[in-house]
């Protein structure tokens, strides 16, 4: 049996900017400082575990992700443009199928999220291919250290044949706090941290049945992947419908018991703002740099902030909380709970501006 880790590489969120911006993304950023960016990291965690990484990116992210994983950007999967999750796995699927054939497992694991024991996500991963085995597309969900709304939620049902996989009842929309915190007490919800493994033939095939025209345009492109006609298969791109693979997929298919989860507790973040960030930084040990070298940060009366400093010292003093990243270019001054509003600042950002998003 052939395992093909697909990795997406998309998007560049407001919510750690100017750390993270369309032009570098926070999935090429070493967040926390251990000398590894997080595409980096994921391709680490699945070295030995896959038999193949195809990374599927933009064009303008493309050199970057070639670079830093030490590849030609002729192995990676570049997107025309961005059309959302389901059209960037399924291609990479088609492109499997193609090559490997239909009974080939597939598992897609984004390149922006944190993971710090890997040894837990490394046996999940084996468990999700087991049950993949069998027919199911398997998500790999996160046991919830809290009642967290920022996340959607996987209803688990109960065990399968499969030992520590289990039936997915149905996947929950991001709650309000009293739900979220309804699911926790429960013990059977579990994070959806979209992670999904599946035959390649099964998880094609699924789509046909739910958006047969976008499983028929991404066989159709995948069929001249590896040949002259790719260019001109490519040409359909924004033709086919954007969309995600959660509702395009997994929550169709586990309304008729076609879909599994594996739970797991293995540190996992999708650090998704400078608040998740924090938890995983020791400022008063270390600065972590963006760019250039580290300056002394000092912190009085301060506890809890996030510091990243550029090419000159910082003190904040009397400001518990407070988020300060100096970029070189740019200077943020805020703190955690008001660093959620990032995404508007970012978006009213004026032309003259537009070069710091």
């Amino acid at each position: 049996m052939t395992f093909v880790a697909i990795v997406p590489a998309g998007g560049a969120g407001t919510r750690l900017w100017p750390l993270s911006r369309r032009s570098h993304p926070k999935f090429l950023i070493d967040m926390t400082g251990v000398g590894r960016t997080l595409i980096q990291a994921t391709s680490d965690r699945l070295e030995g575990l896959a038999d193949d990484l195809i990374v599927v990116t933009g064009k303008d992210h493309a050199k970057a992700v070639a670079e830093q994983l030490d590849l030609s950007e002729d192995a990676l999967v570049i997107e025309p443009s961005p059309r959302g999750t389901m059209p960037a796995i399924g291609l990479v699927a088609a492109i499997v199928e193609k090559r490997y054939g239909p009974d080939a497992v597939v598992g897609s694991f984004a390149a922006d999220h944190l993971i710090s024991d890997t040894g837990a996500f490394q046996q999940a991963v084996r468990t999700a291919i087991d049950s993949a085995k069998t027919g199911k597309v398997v998500t790999i969900g996160i046991t919830p250290t809290s009642p967290d709304t920022g996340f959607g939620y996987i209803h688990v049902g109960e065990e399968t044949t499969v030992k520590g996989a289990y039936a997915v009842a149905e996947f929950m929309e991001k709650p309000d706090l009293p739900r979220a915190v309804e699911y926790v007490e429960s013990g059977t919800f579990l994070w959806n941290a979209g992670m999904f493994v599946s035959r390649v033939g099964v998880l094609l095939d699924s789509l046909a049945q739910f958006k047969p025209e976008l499983a028929a345009g991404l066989r159709a492109i995948a069929a001249e992947w590896d040949g002259p006609g790719r260019a001109e298969a490519l040409t359909g791109w924004d033709d086919l419908e954007d969309s995600v693979i959660d509702r395009a997929i997994a929550e169709p298919l586990a309304e008729i018991g076609g879909v599994t989860t594996v739970p797991v507790s293995m540190g996992w973040s999708d650090i998704g703002g400078y608040a998740s960030l924090s938890e995983h930084l020791d400022n008063s040990a270390e600065q972590v740099s963006s760019g250039g070298s580290a300056q002394p940060v000092v912190l009085s009366g301060s506890d809890g902030a996030v510091v990243y400093s550029h090419d000159r010292p910082i003190v904040i003093h009397g400001i518990p909380e407070a988020v300060v990243v100096d970029t070189g270019d740019v200077l943020l001054v805020t703190t955690k709970e008001q660093s959620a509003g990032l995404g508007g600042v970012v978006a009213s950002l004026g032309d003259d501006l537009n070069r710091l998003r």
